[in-house]
């Protein structure tokens, strides 16, 4: 959740640049009170789904069902169609004129590559439809929690329309719900929610730090997107052992065809088998044994290898 103020661009940046950004995160901005009594409708949808580099962010926008016409004041349409300048500029507006503030709400949920990543290649795996939907509905529920009047939502589907407005129903009886393809150019608190979550990644992207270190080519990284050439590009450089700093999604395919075609040392593990003769052995194990009192395990110090490479332990996949 939030502390700090978002009002401008600058101020977006510098909330971001003090998140970690090897966690996801959430901000919510301040509810208007006008939106704890009048009935609101509230608008849900996504930016970088597609890209193989930075965050996944959702984005819900909040405005009461009566004061709908101050959307379309602000310029509030379909994101993709927006150009970088255009959508920054409905954010600003939308978080510093009088008229605005006094009736909007939004909120973001940063999802990091590292939480994609290990999501969808952890033993139970969750599909990338599966954590956009558990954000979607976060989302949501914090807002409820937060006191906002949801009468009605909005949501740009993911998957099928149908299933996914059946699923939201059971889960929010009370409101009225609407699934729909291309949500964002159909109703403009979709598209409000879309311009929150486009220029939060966009940011995001801006001020990344990289905490392993590396030195970033003269032309950046481009826009994450698999067809972008400055992205190929950027993909090509990478530690061989260790693979890409924590800005690559590497459980997209795009990654992993990159280490194998610019030959990334290929690494297998092994579990050893444990032999018929150890299994005795453990199952003889005298009774006695168990109440011996417990040998100290030595703590060795982290070697500065990993260190400064921010490799961590991992114990859940």
């Amino acid at each position: 959740m939030k502390s700090d103020n978002i009002d401008s661009l600058e101020s977006l940046k510098d909330y971001i640049s003090s998140q970690d950004n090897s966690k996801s995160f959430v901000y919510f901005s301040k509810i208007p009170d006008i939106c704890k009594t009048e009935k609101c409708m509230l608008g849900v949808d996504e930016a970088g789904r597609g890209p193989v580099l930075g965050p996944m962010v959702y984005g819900i926008a909040f405005c009461p069902i009566n004061k709908k016409s101050i959307l379309k004041d602000l310029g509030c349409a379909d994101s993709k169609q927006l150009t970088e300048e255009q959508r920054d500029k409905i954010f600003v507006d939308s978080n510093n004129k009088d008229y605005a503030t006094e009736s909007i709400g939004w909120a973001v949920d940063v999802i990091s590559p590292n939480e994609i990543s290990t999501s969808m290649l952890r033993r139970t795996k969750r599909s990338l439809n599966e954590v956009s939907m558990e954000s979607a509905i976060d989302l949501i529920k914090k807002a409820l929690e937060l006191e906002v009047n949801v009468a009605e939502i909005y949501v740009d589907t993911v998957g099928p329309p149908e299933k996914y407005q059946a699923k939201l129903q059971a889960i929010f009886p009370d409101i009225k719900i609407t699934v729909a393809k291309k949500a964002d150019s159909l109703y403009p608190i979709v598209s409000l929610a879309s311009i929150c979550a486009k220029v939060s990644r966009d940011h995001a992207l801006k001020v990344w730090s990289f905490r392993e270190g590396i030195e970033i080519p003269s032309d950046g990284f481009g826009s994450g997107y698999p067809g972008d050439p400055v992205t190929k590009r950027f993909l090509k450089n990478f530690e061989p052992l260790f693979g890409y700093p924590r800005i690559v999604r590497f459980s997209w395919s795009t990654a992993s065809n990159a280490l194998d075609e610019n030959h990334a040392y290929s690494v297998e593990f092994e579990e050893e088998e444990e032999t018929s003769e150890k299994k005795v052995k453990l199952a003889s194990k005298k009774m006695t044994s168990f109440f011996k009192a417990e040998v100290p395990v030595k703590k060795f110090k982290r070697h500065n290898f990993f260190k400064e490479r921010c490799l961590e332990d991992v114990t859940d996949f």
